[in-house]
């Protein structure tokens, strides 16, 4: 049977995995997590006179793509710790999932900074209810919206998305430029709160 530790540390049954706010020591097993995956289908986007379209593609050949680590360490202590959250998902003494979240005030949009989920633990619904979390942590805050930005090659993760109740809302050409992810499109989705 699993549970949810909430905030005030109250454990509710769920299934088989624990869901709890992170804790110090965590670190380095969140970051063991093995974001890759792979897929026979991208988003592709052309560019028009009037904008772009984008429409999904079937690979001849698989891709395997593994997230470069680009992102600095943040070392700032600054931030509102209600603004920012990290759930792991625990399955016995092994976390095998999480989701970052950001909260920010000015435009009530809690964003989905990273959500990944071990490949031995996907297609189990740890990634729906990670969501979920992150869904709680919106409505807590009073968020209208939720946003996240994923690269237009992981198919799998955007279909996730929509069935989750998220739609497309813009892209970035130019976001991974300078990075091993170059050439590919940032792909910006959210879903309302209300």
């Amino acid at each position: 049977m699993a549970t949810t530790e909430h905030r005030t540390g109250t454990v509710h049954p769920e299934g088989a995995i624990v869901y709890r706010l992170a804790r110090p020591g965590d670190e380095e097993a969140v970051a063991a997590i093995d974001g890759s995956f792979t897929t026979d289908t991208i988003f592709e986007v052309t560019f028009t006179k009037d904008g772009f379209t984008m429409r999904s593609v079937r690979l001849d050949t698989p891709i395997h793509k593994v997230f470069p680590d680009d992102e600095p360490e943040d070392e700032s202590d600054e931030e509102d710790a209600d603004d920012e959250r990290t759930v792991v998902a625990v399955d016995g003494d092994d976390i095998c999932g999480f989701v970052v979240t950001e909260y920010n005030p000015w435009n009530r949009r809690l964003t989905v900074a990273e959500i990944e989920v071990a490949p031995t633990h996907r297609g189990r619904g740890v990634g729906r209810a990670l969501m979920n979390h992150a869904l709680e942590h919106a409505a807590e805050r009073g968020a209208g919206h939720v946003w996240l930005e994923v690269t237009n090659v992981n198919a799998p993760a955007i279909r996730a998305y929509q069935r989750m109740g998220f739609a497309f809302c813009g892209l970035d050409t130019s976001l991974y430029e300078g990075t091993e992810s170059a050439g590919e499109t940032a792909l910006y989705m959210r879903r309302s709160c209300s």
